[in-house]
């Protein structure tokens, strides 16, 4: 077994030592005898509000927390551990961190709503500190970013502990067509704590393991299209992918302008609510973010009531046309939308969208647009600790760099952006005018108001598929798109167990509808409790039927 001091200490050289590389750069399937059943854990479950009250009855101390999820990380996460490998590196400074919070509490002087509670961050988000931001890239590790991302700032200012960072599909799942969710060039392959030899999605892979898993009690994650919503499904967790601009991508590795967001991952909507708020806030160096200024709320607690009474009298209509590509998955919605009708909600059965099967190509090209000027930009930020200057760059260090950056897929995503021009080009702005027009005026907004609609309900994807790097990802179906190209929030679920592996629901609604729809989903979280912990199995038990 490692030794305790050692691992608290794992990344406080440079901050470039991974946490879990040795054991998840073997394939999944080497695994199979990995031990089942999770360690005991006494803050299983624990929520932000019982950490506070624990700390505010002088029954725990932030330090105590801290060391007690350091400890936790290191019998799941690390090699020596389960092997879950969600996390690159914890900070070395955590417990030094929390310390300095406890003497605060002491005198008197709370920082926020977070004061203490331990928060795990996506790879792709900076942070100014002695863990290292790379997307995963071994072409990044050379140093630290130079300062903390904005939504990092908003975090700290409000107590959070920051205390890792987790592994995600590499450059957020934006580097080939054949890619396995979860998988990094620095972390290797991040695995899904319900059955160790399934898939966690991605691309905040190690955001969703790690706080499903018990190694934090919030976490971070980003999206461009699903990388919020799909790993909250196979991770059991309530993911919320905010309206683009409530929350700030300043210091956020990029994909697309148009698309990219911040979002919390967590094991309750009413920590997510919380999260959600510590981090909103107008950043002048984010043009986005301005138009949040009379929409963000700092506190999204106050929109959740008790039991089901925040559903009552909602219209929620459901999006048909997502569901039959898994007749298991149909049935847990089945009665998910009764719970909901049950509750008091009026239900609109169907409502169509067709316009977001129109969208087609159009969404990869402006990915492809924005992701090449976005990435340059952010480089910049980065120099001179980082030598590479662009796309080219990056693509020539992975060629360089095959046996450990592409042992299992290619680049090709990357090799069709550097191919793009500059976003004056007529094919970029015909694309974009094409994604907002069939998302939101012929998608969401029609719908939504059309049929009077609170929120609309879809499924967010399928149990977790068996990861295969040989062949990539193996999708079902899901319902991020609409919400993702048009920019707008949408809030995913625990709604039931397909073999021993969660799915969830997601309550889909327009620009600045945080507070609709966590009241909605929160309602749904209390009436149908269906969130299960993990069991880490070394592989799915089929004889669990639902």
């Amino acid at each position: 077994m490692l030794d305790r001091r050692d691992f608290l200490k794992t990344g406080a050289l440079g901050g470039a030592v991974a946490v879990t590389a040795n054991a998840c750069t073997r394939p999944a399937t080497e695994d199979a005898d990995a031990p089942a059943g999770p360690p005991s854990f006494e803050l299983e479950e624990w929520t932000a509000a019982q950490l506070t009250q624990a700390m505010e009855a002088g029954e725990l101390t932030a330090e105590q927390v801290t060391t007690l999820y350091l400890e936790r990380i290191e019998a799941v996460d690390a090699p020596d551990g389960i092997g879950l490998s969600s996390l690159l590196e914890v900070n070395p400074d955590a417990v030094e961190i929390a310390a300095g919070l406890d003497r605060e509490r002491a005198a008197g002087n709370l920082r926020g709503p977070l004061h203490g509670i331990p928060v795990v961050l996506k790879d792709n988000i900076d942070t100014g500190d002695k863990m290292l931001t790379t997307a995963g890239s071994l072409a990044l590790v050379a140093a630290p970013a130079p300062r903390d991302a904005w939504i990092v700032d908003r975090l700290r200012a409000a107590g959070a502990v920051v205390l890792a960072k987790a592994n995600l599909s590499e450059w957020a799942n934006f580097r080939s067509s054949r890619s396995s969710s979860g998988w990094s060039g620095r972390g290797g392959q991040t695995r899904n704590p319900y059955a160790l030899d399934r898939n966690p999605c991605g691309s905040s892979s190690g955001s969703g393991a790690a706080v499903s898993a018990n190694l934090c009690t919030l976490a971070v994650g980003t999206e461009t299209d699903g990388s919020v919503v799909c790993p909250s499904n196979a991770n059991g967790v309530v993911g919320v992918k905010p309206t683009v601009g409530l929350l700030s991508r300043t210091g956020i590795i990029p994909i697309s302008a148009s698309q990219d967001t911040a979002g919390p991952m967590c094991r309750t909507v009413a920590d997510a609510a919380l999260l959600l708020g510590a981090m909103t806030g107008v950043d002048p160096a984010d043009p986005a973010s301005g138009e949040s200024a009379s929409h963000a709320q700092t506190d999204y607690l106050q929109f959740l009531a008790a039991g089901a009474d925040g559903l009552a009298g909602a219209r929620i209509g459901v999006w048909r046309e997502r569901f039959g590509f898994h007749e298991r998955v149909d049935a847990i919605l089945e009665d998910a939308i009764a719970a909901i009708r049950d509750a008091g909600a009026e239900i609109v059965d169907p409502v169509e969208m067709p316009s977001i099967g129109e969208i087609g190509r159009s969404e990869y090209e402006v990915l492809l647009y924005e992701f090449k000027d976005g990435m340059e930009k952010y480089l910049a930020d980065r120099r001179p600790d980082v030598e590479h200057r662009n796309l080219e760059d990056l693509i020539r260090f992975n060629e360089e760099n095959a046996d450990r950056e592409m042992p299992y897929f290619r680049q090709e995503t990357f090799e069709a952006a550097v191919e793009k021009g500059p976003l004056t080009e007529a094919e970029y702005l015909e694309a974009l005018e094409k994604c907002r027009r069939l998302s939101r005026d012929e998608g969401l907004d029609r719908v939504l108001a059309g049929h009077r609609l609170d929120a609309i309900v879809g499924p967010t994807g399928g149990p977790a598929w068996v990861t295969d790097l040989i062949n990539g990802d193996r999708f079902g179906g899901g319902s991020s798109r609409a919400a993702a190209v048009s920019g707008y929030a949408n809030v995913t679920v625990p709604a039931g167990m397909v073999f021993g592996l969660p799915v969830g629901i997601s309550f889909i609604g327009g620009a600045w509808s945080e507070p609709v729809l966590l009241r909605l989903a929160h309602a749904f979280e209390q009436v149908t409790q269906a969130r299960r912990a993990p069991g880490f199995l070394a592989t799915a038990d089929l004889s669990v039927l639902p």
